[in-house]
């Protein structure tokens, strides 16, 4: 694998994960406790044996940009290397990233004197474990020149992805992006797998490239996407082939997908698990085991440095020094935590402030809610949407697919009913 590159697509404006993308990118997201999502194909990466990382950014990348820096360094004495690529002006190309191949054609220069032998071209907000040796091996095996990971789905999900139509040999012979109407899905159904009328191969984001074909498709062309515009043209006059994927696969893509992902964590067999041999890798934070007093669990957990007192907390993510206090009811939540430690001066100058402390009050009620990092939530406090509504904005909180979502260093002040 020394002569794959891979580039990390972490660039976009992640809108549909408002409010958790309203200080940060979306690959910079915390999940399971104490990881980012740009952890997970980085991870993937590392474990595949590919050294040669560049993650392409754009918005709100300040601190996606410091995860990777404080994470990621390789020794001196080792080729390996995570190389951020911001959106910036040339006298190329003046303007943002337009969509995902607009942004591997501003920065393709940038990594072509690597002289690799492929290009794996990955997203920054993707769950799942995959050995990319074996989708390089099918492509070099193959012979193609663009290889795509597909999974199957059902017909149901197949409108919300691009399908492929691939023959015996696994060559696409036809790709539609979210295709909506029955005569295309008609269309597309020899894709489906077990002989079932109702499975299709959807695409994963998941691209393999020859480096010269990813010139050829890229130069001369204004298109901006790989899903919509390069792979659906590239049919026609290359050997674009599908890899099957079977293993667990989740695209973060809204509030709610990202809540029942993380919730799923705490499953006693998880489909995706992160307690295998195989670790994913994140910033090493050095943090104390977390710290449990009279408290009541039931499918938790909890990240390093959190304290917690005479809590009942079940089917729960408790992140990264969390601090929740006594007769405290957390339940099918995410508590993302601190980005640091309070000290007893601290809290006293909250007191004179009138502000909660970093964490969750006495006596407080969080139900069907994400609690982003440094929220102060005061004491008494229910958080369960009583209302039952599917979306809406209130004072310092917002609610979106039925979630409630306190954003960083949100403040919900005692006594407060949402």
């Amino acid at each position: 694998m020394d002569n794959v590159i891979a580039v990390i697509l972490g660039g976009g404006r992640g809108t549909r994960l408002f409010p958790l993308t309203t200080r940060r990118s979306k690959p910079a997201v915390p999940i399971g406790g104490q990881y980012r999502l740009i952890d997970i194909p980085i991870s993937n990466c590392l474990h595949a044996e590919i050294r040669k990382i560049y993650v392409l950014t754009q918005f709100n990348s300040v601190s996606l940009h410091r995860h990777i820096h404080q994470t990621y360094r390789f020794d001196d004495f080792s080729a390996g290397r995570v190389d951020i690529l911001a959106a910036e002006q040339t006298d190329e190309h003046v303007d943002w990233y337009q969509g995902t191949a607009d942004a591997v054609r501003k920065q393709v220069r940038r990594f072509s004197a690597n002289k690799a032998d492929q290009v794996l071209i990955l997203s920054g907000d993707q769950l799942y474990r995959m050995d990319y040796r074996k989708l390089i091996a099918h492509h070099r095996d193959s012979g193609a020149d663009i290889t795509l990971a597909v999974q199957p789905v059902s017909g149901e999900a197949a409108r919300r992805f691009g399908i492929v139509k691939a023959d015996v040999n696994d060559r696409i012979s036809d790709f539609h992006e979210k295709p909506q109407e029955e005569t295309d899905l008609a269309e597309l159904r020899n894709a489906s797998t077990g002989g079932t009328d109702d499975r299709y191969l959807a695409s994963m984001g998941i691209y393999v490239f020859n480096p010269d074909v990813l010139h050829e498709v890229l130069s001369g062309s204004t298109e901006e996407d790989f899903g919509k515009h390069i792979i659906p043209r590239a049919i026609n006059s290359h050997r674009v082939h599908a890899f099957e994927f079977d293993g667990y696969w989740e695209d973060i893509g809204t509030i709610r997908a990202f809540f029942e992902a993380n919730l799923a964590m705490t499953d006693p067999v998880p489909s995706f698990d992160l307690y295998e041999p195989r670790p994913f890798y994140t910033h090493p934070r050095f943090l104390p085991g977390a710290k449990m007093e009279d408290c009541t669990t039931d499918r938790v957990i909890v990240g390093a440095g959190s304290v917690l007192f005479g809590a009942a907390i079940s089917r729960a993510i408790i992140g990264i020094r969390s601090r929740i206090g006594p007769d405290v009811d957390v339940n099918r939540a995410i508590i993302m935590g601190a980005d640091f430690f309070e000290t007893e001066e601290d809290r006293a100058e909250n007191r004179e402030m009138g502000r909660p402390d970093v964490g969750i009050g006495r006596g407080s009620v969080i139900e069907n809610a994400i609690i982003d990092k440094n929220a102060r939530i005061g004491e008494n406090v229910q958080i369960r949407n009583v209302d039952k509504l599917s979306d809406a904005d209130g004072d310092q909180y917002f609610i979106r697919d039925g979630i409630v979502v306190v954003p960083k260093k949100g403040i919900i002040p005692s006594g407060t009913v949402i």
